[in-house]
């Protein structure tokens, strides 16, 4: 087990920006020691309440089945260590668990092989909106209320985005996006627990450096962009990291990360607190994390 594989708060990434860069086709998906869980979590969520997790609009079958043979083909060049696909059928074995491609939405059936989510945007009058998404692992936001929203409309509560650079910048990327890129960029956040299904907004509260340390998790959100070469639609990947912030003290690497930490919390502004649950307890999270610096 590896904790802390993605660390964008340590200053290699700035929260509230872009932050794309590009990346290499094997280095799209992410399996790894917590695929089976999170495989298992998805299979629990979608038979709790499908709706919650999955929707689509009618038109969408052909880029949902892009993105099908895209993932899967990405599976079979770079991991045949984790997903084998058996000759001549649907079937993909992954462990323990045998897994058909059949008899549900194309992007629903690949989301269940693997750890990311899926979500389609489609350029319309208002920009580029929503229309199909399996979303597992949303943090703190429901795909019922962003479902076939424009770009303006999900980001509407993000600080600086809607009438700023970020927005604008967004806008222009996707516009002029090429097939032939891959782009990768990460958000951080704080959870009070370790579920990886968290569609509401946190409760941030605890009160001491202590407490903080014991309950909190370091969640990261890597997201990766690209155009469908054939439908023109683009998709978001989104791969949580979910790593218990008192984890930090077995991390060869604790001082630098609880410093890197620290610096972004206290450049945030009270808008961005606010928006990250941080308000009413950054002074805590700061202390707990001087408790990591020189050693």
């Amino acid at each position: 087990m590896s904790f802390f594989r993605h660390t964008p708060y340590d200053g290699s990434s700035l929260p509230f920006a872009v932050g794309l860069k590009p990346i290499e086709e094997g280095s799209w998906l992410e399996p790894d020691f917590f695929l089976d869980g999170h495989l298992s979590e998805k299979e629990r969520l979608i038979a709790l309440d499908r709706e919650s997790v999955f929707r689509n609009e009618d038109d969408t079958a052909a880029a949902q089945e892009e993105v099908r043979d895209l993932i899967v083909g990405n599976l079979v060049r770079f991991h045949g260590n984790t997903h084998q696909f058996v000759t001549g059928s649907d079937q993909v074995v992954i462990g323990t668990r045998q897994v058909s491609l059949e008899n549900l939405p194309a992007l629903l059936a690949v989301s269940r092989i693997v750890q990311e989510d899926l979500v389609l945007m489609r350029h319309g009058p208002d920009g580029y909106r929503l229309v199909a998404a399996s979303l597992c692992f949303p943090s703190s936001w429901s795909l019922s209320e962003k479902f076939g929203r424009s770009m303006a409309g999900i980001h509407e509560t993000v600080p600086g985005f809607n009438g700023g650079r970020m927005g604008q910048m967004v806008a222009r990327l996707f516009e002029n996006l090429k097939p032939d890129q891959l782009l990768c960029r990460f958000n951080w956040s704080f959870h009070p627990d370790g579920d990886l299904h968290h569609p509401y907004p946190k409760n941030m509260r605890f009160e001491t450096p202590e407490s903080a340390l014991a309950r909190l998790y370091l969640r990261v959100e890597r997201q990766t962009l690209r155009r469908l070469p054939q439908t023109g639609d683009i998709l978001f990947t989104i791969k949580i990291h979910h790593d218990p912030l008192a984890a930090l003290e077995h991390s060869e690497d604790r001082s630098r990360l609880a410093e890197g930490l620290k610096t972004q919390l206290l450049s945030l502004r009270r808008d961005q607190l606010a928006y990250k649950g941080l308000a009413e307890t950054r002074e805590a999270l700061v202390s707990a994390l001087k408790r990591f610096e020189s050693r």
